[in-house]
Parts: structure tokens; C-alpha cells; sequence
């Protein structure tokens, strides 16, 4: 395979778009979750990377034999050393010392050659370049994020969106994905301009919403401060959003009208992993656990279509990219639960509409119809869970009164044994 023209195999795969039930409940509107977990991989990063490995395989003159190299302990580290078994082909990765033992071990697993320099990413990446990749004929560079060919591999997803939309006789009308360094959502934005979604295009324009967690958050900080910008320090537990500077091509497309960014907490990105894994028996980290958190907090209207009515919002089709991510586990999970579960964003705006049909009430019902009914305090109920039923020591001296909906009231007491949310 090289510059005779024959074709390498394609180091990655069409995915699965599917609507969720579950979280269709959960926001108010037609949720689909492309499940880029099922990746090579395991994360939409075999597509990009995938594609630049097999065009520079092509183009690489066939006398000299490829090494690829990549300065990765992630997903992209993972996707290159997947896409090049695929390939046939040898790679270095070379990761800071700080990259966890789990993903060290990983892509040892993958038969990657890991080199471990420096206390940080760009650390590792300069001794890659310099010591190895300098020295090295046959040596491809294999960039995480920031190249045009990346991003044309990632647009393949919207490519199989509108087939897979067009299949199911329906449209979709926005796309939530994850930002790190911004190769995914520049690829989604390249493939929403090819199909005409977006602004000024032939089609139905398609609203994009950006997701960050706070500490991981270089996109919203360049777009706030109207300049790209650097932060200072990762401080997330999203490592794989971990990139101090987006790529500038993602900057630009985050300024475009489709496009809203918004910033969420370690602790929410945590616990729609927690609620995900329950609801659809899929893993992934928290990276992808933030894009998913909009559709478990109660959020994703406003956010994308504040102008719309409750009844108008549940007849909305919004796919969610499941980006995936490999540095997860279920006692990772399990340790999530255990530090959020009770964290103070995540109990006020992680409710569940499964408990009623409140939502879908008009806003006179919701004030002036319902039964009488006693609300205990949310967080001494949680804190609570594990005590005798019989010690009821602990409850609120004042419990708030008022009205509710008598179904939503029964399935409160059904699930908790008191009313604990209005």
C-alpha cells in the first residue's frame, strides 16, 4: 500500500444512530445518540486520525516504510495505534509521565511502542519530534486535533447522520458534541456546511451545541475574551478535553450564529456518565458525559430553543455524539457516584421527568391543579437513603406544604417515600 494507487482499509466504521427512550424522557424532546463508542477505538477519534494515517499512507513513496507517531496517551493515541494495526503499520506513542497506568497499559495491549518523557503534553510532544520523529525517514506525524484531515475524517459522521436521518423519514434539527481540542466540532461543522445545514445553506439549519467542562474550557474562554486565548491549567477531570488552546479553524466556527457554547461542572459531566451507564448500558468518560448532561439537567431547551413551547420543544430531533473515550472504568463510575452523587447541581437540576407529567402541563395547570402535598428536603433525603425507615429523627422540622399533581405525587411516594421535588 502506498503511492500505487491501491487503497488501504478504513480504519474506522459506520455507527449506530439510535433514539433513546430514556433520554427522550429525561429532556423533553427526540434525543439520538450516534454512538461513536463503537469505534475501533472505542471514540469518534478513529475517524479523523484514521483518515490522515491512510492518506498519508497513500501518498508516502512506497521504497520507504511508514512509522506513524503520535504524543497521545489518550484517545488519539488509542485511534493511532488502532488505525495503524489496521494498516499494517508500526507506531510510536509518546506520552507525559503523567498519563495514568490504565492507558499506558492499554496501548501497550494495542502493540504500540510507549515512550514516557516529560511532566506534560507539549513536553512529549517535543521529544517526539525532536529525537524521534527527526530521525526517522518513513516517520508520519500523527496530530490529535488540529489538521485539515482530521476534520474531514470526523465530517464523515454527518455524512451518516442524514443517511441514517433520511432512513428513519425524518430530520434532525441540532447536534451536540464535546470540545477538547476542537477537531470533533470543527468536522461536524465542515459536514453540516457540505449538506447545506447551516445558515444561508439549501436545507433546514441545524443548531450546534458546544460542551465544555469548566477547567477544560478553552473554547468558551477564547470565544468570552473575543480572541483565541490559552488557559492557564487543566484543572478538569475531562483530561480528554484536556487541550490548553482549540484549534483556530474551531475558534472561527464558534462564532457562527448556529453555534452555542456552554460550560458545565466536573459533577455533571460525572453523573450523566453515572445516570448513562443505568439508562443505556453504555460506558464512557467524562469527557462525553458532558454532552450528554444537558438532556439530564433540564437544560437542552433553553439552551438551544428558549423560544419554544414545551409542546413544540417534544416534537425537536437533537442527536447527541456519544464520542466514547477509553479512560473509564465501572469502579471509575463507581467513584463518581460516590463524589458527586450529592453535589448541589447535580441533586437541584438532575430530576427526572419519569416522575410525572409536569412538564407537559400547561403553566396554569402546573400552578392551580394538584393535590396537597408535604415536600422533605432533597439532600437530607439523599443523605438518608441508607438509614432505618423507622428513625425519623433526622426529617425537617418545617416541611414546606403546597399543591401538586396527585399523579406525580404518587410516584414520588411510590419511588422515595416522601415528596422530595416540587
Amino acid at each position: 500500500m502506498g503511492s500505487n494507487g491501491e487503497q488501504p482499509p478504513k480504519p474506522w466504521v459506520q455507527t449506530p444512530l439510535i433514539r433513546s427512550a430514556a433520554l427522550s424522557l429525561e429532556a423533553g424532546c427526540n434525543i439520538y445518540l450516534k454512538l461513536e463508542t463503537l469505534q475501533p477505538s472505542g471514540s469518534f477519534k478513529s475517524r479523523g486520525i484514521g483518515n490522515l494515517m491512510s492518506k498519508a499512507l497513500l501518498s508516502h513513496p512506497p521504497s520507504k516504510p511508514v512509522h506513524f507517531y503520535c504524543s497521545s496517551g489518550g484517545n488519539a493515541g488509542l485511534a493511532c495505534v488502532t488505525a495503524a494495526t489496521a494498516l499494517h503499520r508500526p507506531a510510536t506513542i509518546v506520552v507525559p509521565m503523567s498519563t495514568s497506568a490504565l492507558m499506558v497499559q492499554k496501548l501497550k495491549a494495542l502493540g504500540a511502542d510507549v515512550v514516557q518523557h516529560g511532566m506534560h503534553w507539549s513536553e512529549a510532544d517535543t521529544f517526539l519530534r525532536e529525537q524521534l520523529l527527526a530521525r526517522d525517514e518513513g516517520g508520519v506525524y500523527v496530530p490529535p486535533f488540529d489538521h485539515g484531515d482530521l476534520w474531514e475524517g470526523h465530517s464523515s459522521l454527518v455524512d451518516e447522520v442524514e443517511m441514517q436521518m433520511r432512513g428513519l423519514r425524518k430530520e434532525y434539527d441540532g447536534i451536540v458534541c464535546s470540545v477538547g481540542g476542537g477537531g470533533l466540532f470543527a468536522g461536524v461543522m465542515e459536514g453540516l456546511e457540505r449538506h447545506g445545514r447551516l445558515r444561508g445553506g439549501k436545507r433546514a439549519e441545524v443548531k450546534v451545541l458546544v460542551m465544555e467542562t469548566e477547567g477544560a474550557d478553552s473554547l468558551n474562554f477564547s470565544l468570552r475574551e473575543g480572541e483565541l486565548r490559552r488557559l492557564d491549567a487543566i484543572t478538569s477531570i475531562a483530561t480528554s478535553l484536556g487541550a490548553a488552546q482549540v484549534a483556530r479553524k474551531a475558534y472561527e466556527w464558534g462564532q457562527r450564529p448556529e453555534v452555542q457554547s456552554c460550560v458545565f461542572s466536573d459533577a455533571e459531566a460525572a453523573m450523566a456518565c453515572v445516570k448513562f451507564a443505568d439508562d443505556e448500558r453504555i460506558v464512557v468518560e467524562s469527557a462525553c458525559g458532558v454532552s450528554i448532561a444537558p438532556a439530564y439537567n433540564d437544560t437542552l431547551h433553553t439552551l438551544l430553543y428558549p423560544e419554544l413551547s414545551d409542546e413544540e420543544f417534544a416534537e425537536i430531533n437533537v442527536v447527541i455524539v456519544v464520542c466514547g473515550g477509553s479512560n473509564v472504568t465501572l469502579k471509575v463510575l463507581e467513584g463518581y457516584k460516590e463524589k458527586y452523587g450529592r453535589d448541589e447541581r447535580v441533586i437541584t437540576k438532575f430530576h427526572s421527568r419519569r416522575l410525572g407529567t409536569r412538564e407537559k402541563l400547561p403553566m396554569k395547570a402546573r400552578k392551580h391543579s394538584g393535590v396537597p402535598f408535604v415536600m422533605h428536603d432533597r439532600v437530607q433525603h439523599v443523605e438518608l437513603e441508607d438509614e432505618p425507615p423507622c428513625d425519623e429523627t433526622k426529617l425537617p422540622k418545617k416541611p414546606a406544604i403546597g399543591m401538586m399533581e396527585k399523579v406525580e405525587v404518587d410516584k414520588q411516594v411510590q419511588e422515595f417515600g416522601k415528596v422530595v421535588e416540587v
